[in-house]
Parts: structure tokens; C-alpha cells; sequence
């Protein structure tokens, strides 16, 4: 017998997040049951790893999440609209977030960041910055009403020092920039 989703019921529904409990076979044959919290929409997402040439930094934004209770240091990244590819996501969030402007260099296949918990996908979306263009410019984002987020260019050589430094401030990090600092090692 496959492992499969036999059943799910809604336990909740709020506006962006909907709380169920699926019954499942794991591939024993015996039913068992499973919470999962889905977003709204299709659930998928897009983060940005935004390269700025030739000044060799990355972008990072900084703001507080609610469900983490704290301000959390991550890579750019958004919601993918119905009827959006992760690559237009990526264009899009990157100026609201940032107010940056990039090219599309490259896009993953969507992966799961935590399974145990929900069925989001997410794909990262490679950006280049053309940093000459942007010299001298103030560059102000262009957030959501209900979003206030902070913008950094960190040079790579910079960023295990930059992240302890938030570290120390009580700044939450997303695991996926724990992830591209091992990739570095």
C-alpha cells in the first residue's frame, strides 16, 4: 500500500491560514491523523537571493513576524499570486521590499522549508543587481500598508559577522540564510 491523504477536515479558517487535520495511511494500512496549516491562495512562495555586482553584496530585509514574536533577518521574499511565475514574484517583491530593481538569473523547483507543518512550496529566485546604477541613490521600498521593513546590503565576505551581530540583538534568523552561510563554508 502507497501512502496517501484520505481525508481532511478544516479545524479552523482565519484570513490568510486555514488549520486541518488530515487522515492519512503512511503505507501500513492503519489510518492515522496529521494538523496542517495551509496558506490562502495557491501556497507557494518565492525568495530572493539577490546578488549586487560588483559590489559582491546580498539584500536582506528585517521585520517583525507575528508568529515568531520578534524581528526576523531574511532574504526577500513574497507570496506567489495566482496566475504569477515565481520569477515574476521574485521582480515584483524585490521592489516592494527593497525598491531594487533586478534581472532574473536563475530559479529553483519549488521545495518544502517545513513539511511537518504545512504543504507550502517555496523556489529561490537568483537575482543580479547592477550596483553601479543604484551608486549615490537613496532607494526607498515600497511595502505593503501593513508592512515596515528594514533593507540591508551586506558584502558576502561581511555576512557571518552581520548575522551574529543580529543574533546578539534578539533578531531571529530564517534558516535559510543559516543554509547559504554553510553553502559558503
Amino acid at each position: 500500500m502507497k501512502p496517501e491523504i484520505l481525508g481532511k477536515r478544516v479545524i479552523g479558517e482565519g484570513r490568510f491560514l486555514t488549520l486541518s487535520e488530515l487522515e492519512y495511511d503512511n503505507g501500513s494500512g492503519k489510518l492515522r491523523r496529521w494538523e496542517a496549516c495551509d496558506r490562502a491562495g495557491n501556497g507557494a512562495a518565492a525568495f530572493i537571493l539577490a546578488h549586487i555586482a560588483p559590489d559582491d553584496e546580498l539584500l536582506f530585509v528585517r521585520q517583525f513576524r507575528p508568529p515568531a514574536g520578534r524581528l526576523m533577518l531574511e532574504f526577500p521574499a513574497g507570496l506567489i499570486d495566482p496566475g504569477e511565475t515565481p520569477e515574476e514574484t521574485a521582480v515584483r517583491e524585490l521592489y516592494e521590499e527593497t525598491g531594487y530593481q533586478g534581472k532574473v538569473t536563475g530559479c529553483s523547483r519549488p521545495g518544502w522549508s517545513s513539511p511537518g507543518l504545512t504543504g507550502e512550496t517555496i523556489c529561490m529566485v537568483k537575482m543580479e543587481i547592477d550596483g553601479d546604477a543604484y551608486r549615490g541613490q537613496t532607494v526607498e521600498p515600497h511595502p505593503e500598508e501593513c508592512e515596515r521593513i528594514e533593507v540591508f546590503r551586506v558584502k558576502r565576505t561581511e555576512l557571518a559577522a552581520f548575522v551574529a551581530a543580529q543574533e546578539a540583538q534578539g533578531v531571529g534568523i530564517d534558516t535559510k540564510i543559516y543554509t547559504y552561510l554553510a553553502a559558503m563554508e
